[in-house]
């Protein structure tokens, strides 16, 4: 698969997946847990709480892997796995850019003095299970 074409492919997966996994490291541990994303070109952006263990997690390193894409119907289920470093974004016009009614559930508005965004810049993509593929390297 041409480079472009697995951009596009990787595009694809990050348009219509929402949940996906993330991974950071806590105590010089692996800490995952589901997260809501959204992107904007490559870089992902999921809410948090600025309370919340993420944001010590993400000042004491930086490094996270997310998964998205999964859908569980098994073997040939096309997915990503990426690796990224993560930074924290209380920018007004990315959370007001960024919020939907999926939050609201945690937050009370674009406005609410908790919500930051981590953003997770990628620094290496995969596209993985693609029909039997072999993992495939996006080149950013």
């Amino acid at each position: 698969m041409e480079q472009q074409e697995l951009k596009e492919a990787a595009l694809k997966i990050m348009e219509d997946s929402y949940v996906g996994v993330l991974a950071t490291i806590t105590e010089n541990r692996p800490h995952s847990r589901y997260m809501t994303f959204f992107h904007k070109d490559f870089t992902l952006y999921t809410a948090t709480s600025k309370k919340t263990q993420k944001i010590e997690e993400v000042e004491q390193n930086p490094h996270a892997h997310v998964l998205l894409g999964y859908e569980g119907e098994g073997v040939g289920d096309t997915f990503l796995e990426i690796e990224g470093e993560m930074s924290e974004h209380d920018d007004r016009s990315l959370l007001e850019e960024m919020w939907n009614d999926h939050l609201s559930g945690w937050f009370s508005g674009p406005d609410d003095p908790d919500l930051v965004f981590i953003a997770i810049k990628p620094t290496r993509m995969r596209l993985m299970n693609k029909k039997g593929q072999k993992p495939q390297n996006i080149e950013l």
